[in-house]
């Protein structure tokens, strides 16, 4: 088990990449739910290096990250048990086209989703709703 798993409270980079009018997302495959992609920071990395890694490691894409977006913290129930999730909000830009955007780990899958069509995404934790109004939006906690 992971450290971050011990405490309930996982720390996440996430990227908001827009392309043509559409957010890349990512589910769990047969997931009813939506997020933004990016992944776990590591002990010793940053936000920005831990978004980059994860994007590669996930898809094989390179990534870059622009703009610092904000903070989203959000409080569910995984599993039965109450966790947490601090997820630090950056731009992000990828190093190829959409339609080469592809899970290289068998557990997800990604779209692209249109912002006006952002609602039936159903994404999470739901502040990211706010990118079908302005795909430039930032967060604060």
């Amino acid at each position: 088990m992971k450290e971050y798993e011990l405490a309930g409270i996982e720390t996440i980079a996430r990227g908001v990449c827009t392309v043509g009018g559409r957010l890349l997302l990512c589910r769990a495959k047969g997931g009813a739910t939506t997020y933004l992609p990016g992944g776990h920071i590591e002990f010793g990395e940053t936000g920005r290096e831990a978004l980059v890694r994860e994007m590669a490691e996930e898809t094989g894409v390179t990534a870059r990250t622009g703009r610092f977006l904000g903070v989203v913290e959000n409080r569910f129930i995984q599993h039965g048990r109450p966790h947490a999730e601090i997820n630090l909000v950056y731009s992000m830009e990828i190093d190829a086209s959409p339609e080469d955007v592809r899970a290289r780990e068998d557990w997800i899958e990604f779209e692209w989703r249109a912002l006006d069509d952002l609602a039936a995404a159903h994404i999470l934790p739901e502040a990211f709703n706010a990118l079908a109004r302005n795909p430039e939006a930032t967060f604060e906690p």
